[in-house]
């Protein structure tokens, strides 16, 4: 369980760049405790790196911090080489989700063209004797907030890039637990890696035209509604709850 290669650099894991280590240097996260080391990692994926749809799965850190935004996998990345560089073990874990966790961010008029099965991924990291599940920081606090604004007392969502059975109190802070936003979209497991280097050798997705399209126009259509959606403009899905209204 106290393996080194769960703290070493890989080439998307690229903690020694210099963006990264000017982060670190400067928020003097290195000073804290182990478990506040996580933490403020942890919370600055979380919310400082705004839930968003970058141009592919497979970027490195680095990049994923200069975006400035992330989905489940990219920000991933980012939070696994912050970890390793302040010296937390930890490992990537893949699964897949439907695709209907994604609806009302996927445009209706693409939504029966996307695969049903997305990659997904969350971290894992050895604190404290244990190894830990983090997932709950895909969802920065604006989206969430705008979520449970247009669905007030309702618990269970899959759609709007959630699916959680907590939504009112979904419990995504870091407080030395598992943590999780999208886990009820899970629809199957790819099992353990030591780096997402090591995943997207081995699964790949919307790769030809498919991903140029997604990479050049389906993603900034998606990101424009994550955006709607943080400010409060929640669209009504098929088949979904109702959003509150507005008035």
């Amino acid at each position: 369980m106290t393996e080194t290669i769960h703290l070493n650099p890989t080439k998307l894991l690229d903690f020694h760049a210099a963006p990264l280590e000017d982060l670190i240097a400067r928020r003097k996260w290195r000073d804290l405790p182990q478990a506040q080391r996580i933490g403020a990692a942890y919370d600055f994926v979380r919310n400082e790196i705004l839930f968003g749809y970058n141009a592919r799965d497979d970027l490195p850190a680095s990049r994923v911090l200069e975006d400035g935004y992330g989905q489940c996998n990219t920000k991933n990345t980012l939070l696994m080489a912050l970890l390793r560089a302040l010296g937390v073990k930890c490992r990537f874990h893949g699964f897949t989700i439907h695709k209907r966790l994604q609806r009302g961010i996927v445009p209706e008029l693409i939504y029966p063209l996307a695969p049903r099965d997305i990659l997904h991924s969350w971290v894992e990291i050895w604190h404290q004797g244990r190894w830990i599940t983090l997932e709950g920081f895909i969802l920065d606090d604006g989206v969430i907030a705008a979520l449970q604004l247009a669905f007030p007392g309702r618990e269970s969502l899959c759609g709007y890039g959630a699916g959680t059975e907590r939504l009112q109190a979904p419990g995504v802070e870091w407080q030395g637990e598992d943590t999780f936003i999208q886990k009820t979209g899970i629809n199957g497991d790819l099992g353990i890696y030591d780096s997402p280097d090591d995943f997207y050798h081995k699964h790949r997705q919307l790769t030809g035209l498919r991903g140029l399209l997604y990479g050049r126009i389906v993603r900034h259509w998606m990101n424009r509604r994550v955006a709607r959606i943080r400010r409060g403009d929640v669209p009504a899905i098929p088949g979904g709850p109702p959003p509150a209204s507005r008035a």
